[in-house]
């Protein structure tokens, strides 16, 4: 199944967001990575490699990030997996819709494209009737 890992710049989000996508998909594994490891807000890629490392079971990880240096160091992590044969991306999506839709999609065994497929077409979700 593919993984989800969701970077945040806050743990608590990071967590959050991991936990209410969790409810929607609970066969899914998501993975947060957020904050440092002293509690305070920023973003680490060592932890981030970590959470990728967790996720994965084969079939792929999605990263879904916050934003600014969330996805600059998700791209560190990526570098340093470069030999690992882990196949991982960074969706181009929102945190929370991104995270739902992508953990949804995964829980039904669909391969890693088609879940980054439904985590970015998230963005587009509106929010008005």
């Amino acid at each position: 199944m593919t993984g989800i890992v969701i970077v945040s710049h806050s743990r608590q989000l990071a967590e959050g967001a991991a936990e209410l996508a969790g409810q929607m998909a609970g066969s899914a594994v998501i993975v947060p990575a957020g904050g440092l490891e002293d509690g305070s807000i920023g973003t680490d890629a060592f932890r981030i490699k970590e959470a990728i490392e967790k996720a994965n079971d084969g079939d792929g990880v999605v990263i879904l990030c916050d934003m600014g240096s969330a996805i600059m160091s998700a791209e560190t992590a990526l570098d340093f997996l470069e030999d690992s044969g882990i196949k991982a991306k960074i969706a181009d999506a929102p945190v929370v819709e991104g995270a739902v839709s992508a953990a949804v999609t995964a829980s039904t065994g669909a391969p890693m494209d088609e879940v980054i497929e439904a985590a970015e077409e998230a963005r587009g979700q509106s929010k008005m009737s």
